[in-house]
């Protein structure tokens, strides 16, 4: 299985780096390789809501807003299972990974059920609350929408904040190796 790890925290050292750090360490110890993308890396814009309200992305299943985002969307599309690790910011994910799971989704959710290129795909998606701790629960309810109307699978959701950091990093970790370990992705 090809493995996706996207990532957006500019922090490289802190809770959402680590909760990174253990997803990658479980794929790897079931045996796979795995890619990891770091949104603050990339130069991918909000969408901006082309023409009517949808430009290409409804019509074509392509954003005419032409930066990083295309080859990430590609990518996604290329890849078995994803991995989805982002800080919690006010109850939401943060900034960079809004800006292309909203823009993913309009190019994405809009093809014929079955067509999307993440279509049946496993994701485990990753809220790592620091700071006070609070909103993973509003993160995460926002991510399964997105991996919803993308019409990917939810393999798992965790959330996860200082004070359960070292048990949920286990948690990641396994639920990583598992996903791969079940070749999940390839049963759709």
């Amino acid at each position: 299985m090809k493995i996706l790890i996207l990532s957006s925290s500019p922090n490289k050292d802190g809770l959402t780096a680590a909760c990174t750090a253990a997803a990658a360490d479980g794929v790897q110890s079931a045996g796979n390789d795995v890619t990891q993308i770091s949104f603050n890396d990339l130069k991918i814009g909000k969408c901006k809501a082309c023409d009517n309200g949808w430009g290409t992305c409804h019509s074509e299943h392509t954003c005419q807003e032409i930066d990083d985002f295309q080859e990430l969307q590609n990518r996604v599309n290329r890849a078995d299972g994803l991995i989805l690790v982002t800080p919690v910011y006010w109850g939401e994910m943060s900034e960079s990974a809004k800006a292309f799971t909203d823009r993913f989704r309009r190019c994405e959710a809009t093809r014929a059920r079955g067509d999307s290129g993440v279509y049946g795909k496993p994701v485990i998606a990753v809220a790592a609350a620091g700071g006070s701790g609070g909103g993973m629960i509003t993160c995460l309810a926002s991510m399964e929408r997105w991996i919803q109307h993308n019409t990917a699978r939810v393999f798992d959701l965790i959330p996860v904040n200082r004070w359960s950091r070292e048990y949920k990093l286990a948690a990641i970790r396994e639920a990583a190796s598992t996903m791969v370990r079940e070749g999940f992705g390839e049963n759709r």
